[in-house]
């Protein structure tokens, strides 16, 4: 949920960022910043800004970690479009949102789904550390295991963690060898 959350918001600001270089500076600058605070500390400070523990501080933390990747690509992305085909768009009449539906977002896309894939993984390992607050999940059991120094309770968490980290990387990477090989003209 958190990065379905984060590419809601992290490409539509990508887009936004990447249309003046002051801007997307700033935006850059921002959401580095708010991915170098420490993740305990960053969970630790939302408690009382949301006012409660458990999943909803999780989520915001989580959705902040995961905008840098995203934000950062999709400007990549967007930049790496060839200027000829912005220019051939314009010379047969798409508006910049058409230009932008019909040519910039698919041309960027592989690059897009890369940092979309990045956010998906740091997301995995750092959702563990949301037991810490109450959030619950694999982390748990981690925590419970360095607690009470019982091995087979800590791999029960360590083990399902570290793979659905690994599964999370295969599925994008199948997605970037399937997006990589469609047709142009989607």
């Amino acid at each position: 949920a958190s990065v379905l959350i984060a590419v809601l918001i992290g490409v539509p600001l990508g887009v936004i960022a990447s249309s003046s270089p002051t801007l997307e500076r700033i935006v850059l600058v921002v959401t580095g910043i708010a991915q170098t605070i420490p993740s305990l500390a960053l969970l630790a400070m939302l408690i009382p800004l949301v006012g409660r523990i458990g999943t909803l501080p999780a989520l915001i933390a989580l959705v902040t970690y995961a905008l840098l990747p995203i934000v950062r690509n999709t400007c990549v992305g967007l930049a790496g479009v060839a200027p000829g085909l912005r220019g051939a768009a314009l010379a047969i009449g798409l508006t910049p949102r058409q230009r932008l539906a019909a040519i910039d977002l698919p041309l960027a896309a592989p690059v897009i789904i890369a940092g979309v894939k990045t956010a998906a993984v740091v997301s995995v390992g750092t959702a563990t550390i949301a037991a810490f607050i109450g959030a619950g999940g694999f982390g748990e059991r981690i925590s419970v295991g360095l607690a009470l120094n019982d091995h087979a309770m800590l791999l029960a968490g360590a083990v399902p963690a570290a793979g659905l980290a690994v599964l999370t990387q295969w599925f994008f990477d199948a997605l970037e060898r399937r997006w990589m090989r469609a047709p142009t003209g989607r």
